[in-house]
């Protein structure tokens, strides 16, 4: 959603300075949501989270400084030590969940929590970046349409767009814990491919021990109302049955740094300063799902879902792709004609004419993208 720099307070105190991306600023919506999630954020302090020091919605960049917390994150770990034992992933899961007790009693919800938002402190794990996902929901900023989150930790009523609960969080936090145990709860993929996973398919829990697959199965239900509350994490993961030397809990830690890592030898770039736009540009995809059928395009090809069937098509085998709105009540039928004569069809439907006209304008780029020529 931006640049983050190491930056110093001018009482030489180390501090992250998160600054928004110029078409960000472009919304006044998100310059709201954004200053009521500041004033949120500040209510929670700093004993699971870098606390916020100073911001300025109203910036012609809007910006947030948090406090620097020295540690690598949760993916840094994972990547340099490997996957989690059984210990380690409980006390994990129970710090977790008493961060997001935290932000949820002060009336939040995270909303990207994943392993790069996890700071492993010397003093215990860190929630990082809550509040931002919120203030960037509504604006339409993504090439692709897909929803604010990470694939692979969104919960299925985020990937779908509806209205988010902090049971989404809960859902996040069973995939961080499927992560921290060496897997992946939705394989691998493009964004729109795991998304619709996330909703359509199970998450594969082989990594987990078997000790621990209940609650996190638990956290990962389709039905955010069939999801364990914090509360009732906290007293599932510590209960004495469960752990065997619950007397000498001590948090997931990892070796205190010294001291931060050294300033750069020039001044940090002011916060109201936009960062420099990300070269390149991604390949287009499209996702357009209801709760029984989906559509998905990516780079790997074409994929119908009906009634739980799905049906893969590689680019090389597509002659062309269509598309109706025809039938009854909102949607879109997808067609993809193949170069040998057959054709498949998919209906998907909504009730929002806006998300219709999203779906339209996405399965045009993809299809010219894709498909080019006449």
């Amino acid at each position: 959603m931006g640049t983050v720099y190491l930056a110093r307070s001018r009482g030489g105190r180390p501090v992250a300075v998160k600054v928004a991306k110029p078409e960000l600023a472009q919304d006044p919506g998100f310059r709201e949501r954004f200053r009521a999630e500041i004033t949120a954020a500040r209510a929670v302090g700093g004993f699971h989270t870098a606390p916020v020091v100073d911001a300025d919605p109203d910036a012609s960049a809007p910006w947030l400084a948090t406090a620097y917390v020295p540690g690598p994150t949760l993916a840094q770990l994972l990547a340099t030590q490997g996957p989690m034992g059984d210990t380690a992933l409980r006390q994990l899961g129970l710090a977790l969940a008493e961060a997001l007790q935290a932000v949820h009693d002060c009336g939040l919800v995270h909303r990207d929590l994943k392993p790069g938002n996890i700071i492993m402190a010397h003093d215990g794990p860190r929630v990082v970046d809550f509040g931002i996902a919120r203030a960037v929901e509504g604006s339409r900023l993504t090439v692709t349409g897909i929803a604010v989150g990470t694939p692979g930790f969104l919960a299925p009523e985020q990937a779908e767009g509806h209205p988010v609960s902090p049971a989404a969080d809960v859902f996040a936090l069973g995939a961080v814990l499927v992560a921290a145990a060496g897997g992946s709860a939705f394989g691998e993929g493009t964004p729109a491919a795991m998304m619709y996973r996330s909703v359509h398919h199970e998450p594969d829990l082989t990594a987990v021990p078997s000790a621990l697959r209940g609650v996190v199965a638990a956290c990962m239900a389709k039905s955010p109302e069939q999801r364990p509350t914090p509360e009732q994490l906290l007293n599932t993961l510590a209960r004495p049955e469960e752990q065997q030397h619950s007397a000498g809990y001590r948090p997931t830690v990892v070796a205190p740094s010294a001291s931060p890592p050294p300033m750069p030898a020039y001044p940090p770039a002011p916060p109201n300063l936009p960062p420099t736009a990300e070269a390149g540009t991604e390949e287009p995809q499209f996702l357009a799902m209801d709760r029984k059928n989906a559509v998905v395009a990516d780079t790997d090809g074409i994929s119908l879902g009906n009634d739980g069937r799905t049906t893969h098509l590689a680019w090389s085998a597509v002659r062309a792709v269509t598309y109706d709105e025809k039938g009854r009540g909102l949607g879109l039928t997808v067609t993809v004609h193949l170069a040998d004569g057959d054709s498949h069809s998919c209906r998907v439907t909504t009730r929002d004419e806006e998300e219709l006209d999203e779906w339209i304008d996405q399965v045009i780029l993809v299809r010219e993208h894709f498909l080019p020529g006449p």
